[in-house]
């Protein structure tokens, strides 16, 4: 670690040299020693400092910017030299889309902790793809599982390995509750009770309409697909849901299903590593759990 870099940071960060001190836990004078000395270096001036203030000049707040992404790749690298030593490690972290996360991924981990009794319990975070690319992003987790149709990506591996489909919901009280399909014209006039914006199904859905010129003019959003199925079984609305997510319901019996003719909505639960990640060999167990049973669709092909 570069304690001059750290210091000035925490300058930047505080605006005074007494309170970066104590933050520290040096003297004043260490503080003050070290941004000379990096003053010097650069034969510029970072701070403007009186009496009364400190700020930041213009090179200070570039070299500020820099030297928190320095510090951070410091703090990276000691975390991955020591997982990649086994000094020190933390339980794989496993971030998850909703519909994957709460209705298929506990019994693929818990087939991942039968089968080796070694494996730790992973953390497993269950946020809409959105939030779950952003998180491998800033490396708070090491696995992601999405269900958007995400192609690609400059910094991710993204992995299709299994296939779901998207039925329409109703109440056992509505009118279309007998049939098994029907053509989506007659569903114009429903109000729709969809995911929220970012929800990797949100996203599919809204695809689907927009390639079918579907435009309904009553949508509500909610961020829970179970509050979606009670709301529906409520007869408040209709909606597009993943089959895996009404299992339960289907068997008893307290919703019904639909599927628009000639026209299947289907999508792929992806898995997302860091294109770069020391963690790769804790990640590959589970990733043989995910597609130990299912068709791994390694050379799917999006389009363009």
């Amino acid at each position: 670690m570069d304690y001059h870099l750290l210091t000035f940071v925490t300058v930047a960060e505080k605006l005074n040299f007494t309170r970066a001190a104590e933050s520290l836990h040096i003297t004043q004078s260490a503080v003050t020693l070290s941004i000379k000395a990096l003053e010097k270096k650069y034969n510029v001036t970072f701070l403007d400092r009186t009496n009364k203030y400190v700020r930041l000049t213009k090179a200070g707040e570039l070299f500020y910017f820099h030297a928190k992404k320095i510090l951070s790749e410091y703090k990276e690298v000691n975390n991955l030299i020591g997982h990649l030593s086994e000094t020190k490690s933390r339980p794989l972290s496993i971030g998850s889309s909703f519909t994957f996360g709460e209705y298929l991924l506990p019994k693929v981990i818990a087939d991942y902790i039968k089968k080796d009794k070694k494996h730790d319990n992973p953390m497993i975070s269950i946020r809409n793809s959105n939030r779950i690319i952003d998180q491998l992003l800033h490396g708070e987790i090491d696995l992601g599982i999405i269900d958007s149709h995400l192609k690609h990506h400059p910094h991710l591996s993204i992995t299709p390995f299994k296939e779901d489909e998207l039925v329409i919901i109703v109440s056992k009280n509505h009118r279309f509750a007998s049939l098994s399909s029907i053509e989506l014209k007659y569903l114009y006039d429903e109000t729709w009770i969809l995911r929220e914006e970012g929800s990797g199904t949100r996203e599919v859905v809204n695809q689907f309409f927009q390639n079918q010129n579907f435009d309904p003019p009553s949508v509500r959003s909610f961020g829970s697909t179970q509050i979606i199925k009670e709301s529906v079984e409520a007869d408040l609305g209709i909606s597009i849901v993943s089959k895996y997510a009404v299992q339960k319901e289907m068997f008893m019996d307290t919703l019904s299903i639909l599927r628009i003719k000639n026209v299947p909505i289907i999508r792929y639960f992806s898995f997302i590593v860091p294109e770069f990640s020391f963690k790769q060999h804790a990640v590959s167990p589970l990733i043989t759990e995910l597609t130990k049973e299912i068709k791994l669709y390694q050379n799917l092909s999006y389009g363009e």
